[in-house]
């Protein structure tokens, strides 16, 4: 594991997911950009409401996260899992303000059917908690 604590953070986060702590940890003006959003997302209810969805869509599904990288503020963390059959391979890219609040996080997904199939569970999971 890296000595980058706001990285430490995200990473006990994703081994034990809490909605209290996520919220928590989200900057109030922070950003999401979707990989099937062509928007970013602004605000920590909305960037709240994308993770959360990802909680729900990636868990049981062999998520693991394959190699990370952190520098200063940031990090880039590339990322595998398994949905309905299909391979997906991914990068968060995130970044942390001065308080350790995650400023602006990033996902990019490969290949085309994995897209397709994220949108598929994100929207369904969106629509749900909507």
């Amino acid at each position: 594991m890296t000595d980058n604590p706001n990285l430490q953070r995200w990473l006990a986060y994703i081994d034990n997911p809490d909605h209290e702590t996520l919220r928590a940890m989200l900057a109030e003006d922070a950003v999401f950009h979707s990989p099937v959003v062509h928007t970013p997302q602004a605000g920590r209810d909305k960037v709240f409401a994308y993770l959360a969805a990802a909680d729900h869509v990636f868990s049981g599904n062999s998520f693991e996260y394959v190699r990370m990288f952190a520098e200063g503020d940031n990090a880039l963390l590339e990322f595998t899992a398994e949905m309905d059959g299909i391979h997906v391979n991914g990068v968060d890219i995130i970044r942390w303000n001065s308080d350790g609040l995650i400023q602006d996080f990033k996902v990019l997904v490969r290949p085309l059917k994995a897209v397709n199939k994220v949108w598929e569970l994100m929207g369904a999971q969106l629509e749900r908690a909507g």
